[in-house]
């Protein structure tokens, strides 16, 4: 089976108890949850039994320890994970607002995973990847960007593929030279799975279709384009598909793009139709906002399986469908 790498930050979760706009005062939180959107990706890659690993760093605190248990005890290759003793894992203070949208604090820049240090523990994990996955939120230096870069080419010159999720976040999107180094990272793609407005950021069109279309061009073999509660749809060089969204309960949508592009991957990379693919990638989605924490709701494919012939039986039941 193939080998799925993902670079970058593994941090804790802080989470707010109460709807509202920021934290401009004292208020009830909950966490730590571990997170960060590489590692909840490569969670759900193993939970799915793909063989994979993260390149990372955590510091040597309790955060990085039940972010290294919970990696570990998945089945993820944690080896490239390095323990820096000088600076603190990472960490994302997040409120919800009225409309759905999000506030974060973030410590990633100057903590732990702010700076992967090339051991040879971290090159033998990138020498192991026969599938690159990288994340718009690790490519916020030119250091991350240069080893994002270097191990997707060598992938790619080794047979291999990568996908890309431009994990867009309002905090990064003014970073220097981050427009450049996504253009650079579609050039290699293989899967894009861009998450609402993102399919028409990198592109001249405004129209979803079209920009599917010129970045099908670019030879990418699918767009994913993931529209939360609206759907999927996805496009290949044989047309394009549209597939609703299972109707579930929100507790906590963060993580659920995350999760939705680890069960894609793992399950693509495992052979499965592609129809079959989104299907089960939309539920494990489906099922990480029905718990409360970005890692909660990673789920095993017996798990999956389960919850897509329960959910349809009972769309049987009373006579509608997904």
């Amino acid at each position: 089976m193939k080998k799925v790498v993902v670079i970058g930050e593994v941090l804790v979760e802080i989470m707010a108890d109460g709807i509202g706009d920021g934290f401009l005062e004292a208020i009830g939180l909950t966490g730590p949850f571990p997170s960060g959107a590489p590692a909840i990706f490569i969670d759900q890659v193993a939970r799915l039994n793909q063989p994979c690993g993260i390149v990372s760093a955590v510091g040597d605190d309790d955060f990085g320890k039940i972010n290294l248990n919970r990696l570990s005890m998945d089945g993820v290759d944690i080896s490239g994970i390095s323990i820096d003793p000088d600076r603190p894992t990472g960490s994302a203070f997040v409120r919800y607002q009225m409309d759905g949208s999000r506030d974060f604090v973030y410590n990633i820049k100057h903590s732990a995973c702010g700076k992967i240090p090339r051991t040879p523990e971290v090159a033998k994990v990138l020498g192991t990847a026969d599938h690159l996955h990288i994340m718009g939120s690790s490519l916020s230096s030119p250091e991350f960007v240069a080893l994002n870069l270097e191990t997707a080419c060598k992938v790619k010159a080794n047979g291999g593929t990568i996908s890309f999720d431009p994990n867009l976040r309002k905090e990064i999107l003014n970073t220097p030279g981050l427009r450049d180094a996504m253009a650079d990272v579609l050039s290699l793609t293989d899967v894009f799975l861009p998450s609402g407005e993102e399919l028409t950021l990198l592109t001249d069109a405004g129209d979803p279709a079209i920009a599917a279309k010129e970045l099908l061009a670019l030879g990418l073999q699918y767009v994913v384009h993931k529209m939360g509660s609206g759907g999927v749809r996805i496009y290949d060089t044989s047309g394009t598909r549209f597939f609703p969204a299972y109707s579930v309960t929100e507790i906590d949508p963060t993580g659920a793009g995350d999760c939705f592009g680890g069960a894609f991957i793992a399950l693509w990379l495992q052979g499965l139709d592609i129809d079959k693919v989104v299907s089960l990638a939309s539920a494990a989605g489906a099922c990480a906002v029905q718990h409360r924490g970005p890692m909660e709701g990673a789920l095993r494919l017996e798990t999956l399986d389960r919850f897509v012939k329960e959910y349809e039986d009972q769309q049987n039941i009373v006579g509608g469908t997904r």
